[in-house]
């Protein structure tokens, strides 16, 4: 369990020496902060802190974040980091006051830390172009409030709170499964195991992303906890039909902003739902 006091982990915590040492520096940055009087931000997260342990900072489900310097935007432009894809989560972790374990974070919960960082860095309007889908062929210019976003609506009633783990009864085999939602730190580790698969995914023209992601969410199989039995389950016995109920009920699970906005077309008047485009202006806006 992931214990935090005073922005620090308890004895008890299972973390790693980099993991305590972004602790302390990320204490020490809500310090500094605080005390030069900087402007910061309350944001809500979707998941209203609910699956994350007691204890946990993350648990409030609220963290403070400062507003974007230009300090902020060296992060942005820092080529080396957008080459390595890490270019935002270090936007990020710069702008979150809050002494959290950046790795516990649930990716929805990451959407609204995205949210609020470009509208405290750039504010609330994002201008992008979009194809009309009711007139062929043209774009129009569109101006996205993204102080609208919203998270969707969520049942929380039926869960137990402190606790990211799910039940479900496959459709098809009738199997007992438990899974957990994907978090920053889950999601990394996922995509180096996916790296660490090229080699083989070259030579065999496999691609083994989806099975991995499944291997590495999945918590039960009929109860039994069993890396191993997880492995050879998903390998082996799980039908496709149960896969993609699967893959549907981790989406549907995971609380999360409503990307999506009405888009009312200038040449026809119609309206329809479209989800939010996020072209490179979005964190870096066309001046």
């Amino acid at each position: 369990m992931s214990n935090v006091s005073d922005g620090y982990p308890k004895q008890d915590n299972k973390m790693s020496d980099e993991e305590i040492k972004n602790l302390a520096l990320q204490n020490y940055k809500e310090q500094s902060v605080k005390k030069s009087n900087f402007p910061t931000e309350i944001i809500d997260l979707p998941s209203k802190g609910f699956f994350y342990p007691e204890g946990s900072v993350l648990a409030s489900g609220k963290i403070e974040m400062k507003y974007m310097t230009a300090r902020e935007e060296d992060i942005l432009t820092s080529q080396n980091l957008i080459q390595k894809g890490i270019v935002l989560d270090k936007l990020f972790q710069a702008l979150i006051i809050s002494p959290i374990n950046y790795n516990d974070l649930l990716i929805g919960d990451k959407n609204a830390i995205m949210i609020a960082a470009r509208i405290l860095g750039y504010g609330k309007d994002y201008e992008v172009e979009i194809s009309d889908p009711t007139a062929k062929g043209e774009k129009q210019k569109v101006t996205i409030n993204l102080t609208e976003i919203v998270p969707d609506e969520y049942d929380f009633d039926s869960l137990t709170p402190n606790q990211n783990e799910f039940e479900i009864t496959l459709p098809n085999s009738n199997r007992q499964l438990t899974f957990q939602l994907m978090t920053h730190g889950l999601d990394n580790k996922i995509k180096e195991e996916i790296k660490g698969q090229l080699k083989q995914a070259k030579a065999t023209g496999i691609d083994r992303e989806l099975t991995t992601r499944l291997k590495n969410t999945i918590l039960s199989v009929d109860g039994n906890r069993e890396r191993q039995y997880i492995n050879n389950f998903v390998d082996n016995e799980l039908f496709a039909g149960d896969s993609r109920f699967l893959r549907e009920s981790m989406k549907s699970k995971g609380p999360d902003m409503d990307m999506t906005f009405i888009f009312t077309s200038n040449s026809t008047g119609e309206s329809q739902v479209m989800d939010i485009p996020m072209d490179v202006s979005f964190f870096w806006p066309r001046v």
